[in-house]
């Protein structure tokens, strides 16, 4: 994790400008063995707990419209009505700051497949990943299909990307393609929750709760993940264990599931 270390290097580099001054305190560095080791345990709890946090997002049940290979579809009249909410692909070019193109890459992953519900022309969404792909330059993707939904590969892509030292992009990802899937929802939900049932609605919600421990964990060392955080707050309202109260509870929302949307993906 390389933003969690960054306390640590301080201390390092701290320590080594001690050498330099010529008047060495044992006591001083003492202080600042202590305090490094005392740094790296803190480190290592927060790391097993976001790895347990993501080893529990990876069990959970998914929406059936990102699976792929899932049975959900339109009927003829459905697609006859294009979709006029979804990320232009054009959106790839505007993004500025890695995180950016992370979390606009895992929104557009989820547009892909919703346009293709629709039997909407997909090739720009296609060229709009390929590009934030080469852009991120993450080995992570060598191990997954990034045309898939993200959260289709939470397992495989959270331990490629731990191995990388990017756990931190990992949620970005995350945020942004749960926050997608749920204005998806908002616009067509007598639609999209048709299909799911109650263990799928519970799965759901507590994916809210589970991405917004880990965004809590990492926001004292990553500055790029407190807003996500704050972003995702408002969602917590949508804790429901059952379809009906899942519908009733996306209609109330609808207002912040849009603003965490608007949030995210600028």
């Amino acid at each position: 994790m390389k933003k969690l270390s960054f306390l640590a290097i301080a201390f390092a580099a701290f320590a080594l400008t001690a050498c330099f001054t010529g008047n060495k305190d044992p006591k001083a560095e003492e202080k600042t063995e202590q305090k490094s080791f005392e740094q790296d345990q803190v480190e290592q709890k927060i790391k097993q707990e976001i790895d347990s946090i993501a080893e529990k997002m990876g069990q959970l049940k998914q929406l059936p419209f990102v699976q792929e290979g899932s049975k959900f579809e339109l009927t003829k009249e459905e697609k006859q009505t294009k979709p006029d909410y979804l990320l232009e692909a054009s959106l790839a070019e505007k993004a500025q700051t890695l995180t950016e193109k992370y979390r606009i890459l895992s929104a557009l992953t989820v547009d892909k497949k919703i346009a293709a519900l629709y039997e909407m022309p997909v090739e720009e969404y296609d060229k709009a990943i390929a590009k934030l792909t080469a852009d991120v330059d993450d080995p992570s993707f060598k191990d997954i299909d990034v045309n898939k939904s993200f959260f289709e590969n939470t397992d495989t892509l959270y331990k490629s990307m731990e191995k990388n030292g990017r756990i931190n992009q990992f949620w970005q990802l995350a945020a942004a393609g749960l926050v997608e899937q749920l204005f998806v929802i908002n616009k067509n939900a007598d639609k999209f929750l048709s299909v799911v049932d109650d263990k799928t609605a519970e799965d759901l919600t507590y994916h809210i709760v589970l991405v917004l421990d880990a965004l809590g964990r990492l926001t004292e060392y990553d500055p790029e993940v407190k807003p996500v955080a704050e972003a995702l707050e408002p969602l917590k309202v949508l804790n429901a264990t059952k379809v009906d109260e899942l519908k009733a509870q996306f209609a109330e929302a609808k207002d912040k599931i849009e603003a965490a949307r608007k949030a995210l993906i600028k």
